[in-house]
Protein backbone atom coordinates (compact mmCIF):
# COMPACT_ATOMS: atom_id res chain seq x y z
CA UNK A 1 0.00 0.00 0.00
CA UNK A 2 1.60 3.67 -1.03
CA UNK A 3 1.90 5.78 1.91
CA UNK A 4 -0.68 8.66 2.43
CA UNK A 5 0.53 12.22 2.57
CA UNK A 6 1.34 14.28 5.58
CA UNK A 7 0.09 17.64 5.58
CA UNK A 8 0.56 20.54 8.21
CA UNK A 9 -1.26 23.48 8.71
CA UNK A 10 0.61 26.72 9.70
CA UNK A 11 -0.09 30.28 10.78
CA UNK A 12 -0.02 32.60 13.53
CA UNK A 13 -3.34 33.06 16.31
CA UNK A 14 -6.93 33.46 14.25
CA UNK A 15 -5.60 32.39 11.15
CA UNK A 16 -8.18 29.84 10.66
CA UNK A 17 -6.14 26.48 10.36
CA UNK A 18 -8.43 24.10 12.51
CA UNK A 19 -11.24 25.39 10.08
CA UNK A 20 -9.22 24.87 6.92
CA UNK A 21 -8.28 21.69 8.14
CA UNK A 22 -11.81 20.20 8.91
CA UNK A 23 -12.75 21.49 5.20
CA UNK A 24 -9.88 19.85 3.45
CA UNK A 25 -10.86 16.82 5.31
CA UNK A 26 -14.60 16.83 4.03
CA UNK A 27 -13.20 17.53 0.26
CA UNK A 28 -10.60 14.95 0.34
CA UNK A 29 -12.79 12.15 2.08
CA UNK A 30 -15.72 13.19 -0.39
CA UNK A 31 -12.67 12.59 -3.09
CA UNK A 32 -12.52 8.97 -2.05
CA UNK A 33 -9.16 9.78 0.21
CA UNK A 34 -9.18 8.57 3.42
CA UNK A 35 -7.89 11.48 5.83
CA UNK A 36 -7.35 11.76 9.23
CA UNK A 37 -7.47 14.94 11.34
CA UNK A 38 -4.83 15.86 14.25
CA UNK A 39 -2.96 18.52 15.79
CA UNK A 40 -0.35 19.62 17.89
CA UNK A 41 0.75 19.76 20.33
CA UNK A 42 -1.69 17.32 21.21
CA UNK A 43 -2.78 14.30 19.08
CA UNK A 44 -2.58 11.48 22.15
CA UNK A 45 -3.74 11.35 25.69
CA UNK A 46 0.30 12.42 26.73
CA UNK A 47 0.71 14.77 24.01
CA UNK A 48 -2.47 16.68 25.34
CA UNK A 49 -1.03 16.87 28.61
CA UNK A 50 1.90 18.36 27.16
CA UNK A 51 -0.60 20.69 25.14
CA UNK A 52 -2.26 22.39 28.32
CA UNK A 53 0.95 23.34 29.86
CA UNK A 54 2.59 24.90 26.79
CA UNK A 55 -1.10 26.90 26.25
CA UNK A 56 -1.09 28.18 30.42
CA UNK A 57 2.59 28.69 30.45
CA UNK A 58 2.91 26.33 33.67
CA UNK A 59 7.06 25.47 32.30
CA UNK A 60 7.67 29.17 30.51
CA UNK A 61 9.93 30.10 33.64
CA UNK A 62 11.69 27.09 32.91
CA UNK A 63 12.98 28.38 29.50
CA UNK A 64 11.91 27.56 26.07
CA UNK A 65 14.32 24.74 25.56
CA UNK A 66 12.57 23.14 28.53
CA UNK A 67 9.50 23.70 26.56
CA UNK A 68 10.27 22.52 22.83
CA UNK A 69 12.01 19.56 24.50
CA UNK A 70 8.06 19.20 26.10
CA UNK A 71 7.06 19.48 22.97
CA UNK A 72 8.98 16.39 21.41
CA UNK A 73 8.74 14.08 23.96
CA UNK A 74 4.07 14.63 23.18
CA UNK A 75 5.40 14.69 19.49
CA UNK A 76 7.12 11.08 20.18
CA UNK A 77 4.00 9.60 21.40
CA UNK A 78 2.23 11.72 18.37
CA UNK A 79 4.18 10.18 15.89
CA UNK A 80 4.55 6.85 16.82
CA UNK A 81 0.89 6.05 17.99
CA UNK A 82 -0.87 8.00 15.44
CA UNK A 83 0.79 9.90 12.91
CA UNK A 84 3.19 6.52 11.20
CA UNK A 85 0.52 3.85 11.65
CA UNK A 86 -1.79 6.35 9.39
CA UNK A 87 0.20 7.20 7.12
CA UNK A 88 1.31 3.56 6.70
CA UNK A 89 -2.14 2.77 6.36
CA UNK A 90 -2.32 5.07 3.32
CA UNK A 91 -4.22 7.40 4.99
CA UNK A 92 -3.27 11.65 4.29
CA UNK A 93 -2.59 13.22 7.57
CA UNK A 94 -3.56 16.54 8.25
CA UNK A 95 -2.06 18.31 11.60
CA UNK A 96 -2.77 21.69 12.62
CA UNK A 97 0.79 22.73 14.09
CA UNK A 98 3.76 20.60 13.94
CA UNK A 99 7.55 21.66 13.91
CA UNK A 100 7.55 25.11 12.33
CA UNK A 101 5.28 26.33 15.24
CA UNK A 102 8.08 24.88 17.86
CA UNK A 103 10.32 27.27 16.21
CA UNK A 104 8.61 29.96 15.92
CA UNK A 105 7.18 30.13 19.47
CA UNK A 106 10.19 28.65 21.32
CA UNK A 107 13.18 29.99 19.17
CA UNK A 108 12.15 32.91 17.71
CA UNK A 109 9.50 34.44 19.97
CA UNK A 110 10.49 33.02 23.61
CA UNK A 111 14.38 33.61 22.18
CA UNK A 112 15.55 29.70 22.60
CA UNK A 113 18.65 28.14 21.12
CA UNK A 114 17.48 27.84 17.40
CA UNK A 115 20.00 25.38 16.76
CA UNK A 116 19.13 22.88 19.50
CA UNK A 117 15.57 23.12 19.07
CA UNK A 118 16.11 22.83 15.05
CA UNK A 119 18.28 19.53 15.71
CA UNK A 120 15.51 18.31 18.33
CA UNK A 121 12.92 18.69 15.87
CA UNK A 122 15.01 16.66 13.40
CA UNK A 123 15.95 14.16 15.50
CA UNK A 124 12.55 13.37 16.71
CA UNK A 125 11.18 13.87 13.29
CA UNK A 126 13.69 11.33 11.17
CA UNK A 127 12.73 11.06 7.51
CA UNK A 128 8.57 11.60 8.21
CA UNK A 129 8.18 15.04 7.25
CA UNK A 130 5.29 16.71 6.00
CA UNK A 131 4.63 16.78 1.99
CA UNK A 132 3.51 19.85 2.32
CA UNK A 133 2.89 22.98 4.65
CA UNK A 134 -0.20 24.93 4.37
CA UNK A 135 0.56 28.83 5.71
CA UNK A 136 -2.51 30.68 6.06
CA UNK A 137 -0.99 34.26 6.48
CA UNK A 138 -3.27 36.64 7.72
CA UNK A 139 -2.71 40.80 8.26
CA UNK A 140 -1.94 41.37 11.66
CA UNK A 141 -4.90 43.83 12.14
CA UNK A 142 -7.55 41.13 11.26
CA UNK A 143 -5.64 38.26 13.34
CA UNK A 144 -6.15 40.31 16.51
CA UNK A 145 -9.62 41.19 15.73
CA UNK A 146 -10.45 37.19 14.63
CA UNK A 147 -8.97 36.44 18.26
CA UNK A 148 -11.01 39.26 20.49
CA UNK A 149 -13.71 37.87 18.62
CA UNK A 150 -13.64 34.57 19.54
CA UNK A 151 -16.36 32.95 21.87
CA UNK A 152 -15.60 29.29 21.42
CA UNK A 153 -12.46 29.15 23.92
CA UNK A 154 -10.65 30.46 26.93
CA UNK A 155 -7.93 32.86 25.07
CA UNK A 156 -4.62 31.27 25.67
CA UNK A 157 -1.23 32.90 26.57
CA UNK A 158 -0.54 33.23 22.76
CA UNK A 159 -4.07 34.78 22.09
CA UNK A 160 -2.89 37.51 24.61
CA UNK A 161 0.07 38.20 22.51
CA UNK A 162 0.62 42.40 21.79
CA UNK A 163 0.77 43.67 18.59
CA UNK A 164 3.93 43.21 18.14
CA UNK A 165 3.94 39.62 19.41
CA UNK A 166 1.22 38.90 16.69
CA UNK A 167 3.81 40.41 13.72
CA UNK A 168 6.70 38.29 15.10
CA UNK A 169 5.08 35.58 14.77
CA UNK A 170 3.57 36.00 11.06
CA UNK A 171 7.21 37.24 9.93
CA UNK A 172 8.78 34.24 11.46
CA UNK A 173 6.08 32.23 9.52
CA UNK A 174 6.82 33.89 6.29
CA UNK A 175 10.33 33.81 6.50
CA UNK A 176 10.18 30.03 6.99
CA UNK A 177 7.77 29.48 4.16
CA UNK A 178 10.53 31.60 2.01
CA UNK A 179 13.21 29.27 2.85
CA UNK A 180 11.71 26.41 2.04
CA UNK A 181 9.71 27.15 -0.98
CA UNK A 182 9.09 23.55 -2.23
CA UNK A 183 7.49 22.34 1.21
CA UNK A 184 5.63 25.10 1.92
CA UNK A 185 2.31 26.93 -0.11
CA UNK A 186 1.32 30.66 1.14
CA UNK A 187 -2.20 30.99 1.29
CA UNK A 188 -4.18 34.20 1.90
CA UNK A 189 -6.04 33.81 5.11
CA UNK A 190 -8.50 36.74 4.45
CA UNK A 191 -12.66 36.05 3.26
CA UNK A 192 -15.02 34.21 4.00
CA UNK A 193 -13.54 30.55 4.93
CA UNK A 194 -15.26 28.76 1.81
CA UNK A 195 -12.55 31.40 -0.35
CA UNK A 196 -9.69 30.52 1.72
CA UNK A 197 -11.13 26.78 1.44
CA UNK A 198 -10.75 26.99 -2.49
CA UNK A 199 -7.58 28.50 -2.22
CA UNK A 200 -6.10 25.56 -0.50
CA UNK A 201 -7.65 23.19 -2.69
CA UNK A 202 -6.63 24.49 -5.53
CA UNK A 203 -2.90 24.84 -4.40
CA UNK A 204 -3.62 20.83 -3.22
CA UNK A 205 -4.90 19.75 -6.35
CA UNK A 206 -1.95 21.75 -8.22
CA UNK A 207 0.54 19.93 -6.04
CA UNK A 208 -0.88 16.16 -5.94
CA UNK A 209 -3.28 15.74 -8.83
CA UNK A 210 -3.63 13.23 -11.09
CA UNK A 211 -1.74 11.28 -8.54
CA UNK A 212 -4.71 10.79 -5.89
CA UNK A 213 -7.23 13.85 -5.50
Amino acid sequence: MARGRFIVFEGGEGAGKSTQMEILAHRLDLSGVRTLTTREPGGTPFAEIVRQKLLTGEHAANGPEVEALLVNAGRVDHLDTVIRPALARGEWVLCDRFTESTLVYQAVVAGGDRGFITALNDRVVGTDRPDLVVLIDLATDVAMARVADRTDKTPDRWDRSTRSGFETIRTAYLDFAAADPDCHVVIDGEGAPEDVADRIWAAIAERFVPEQV
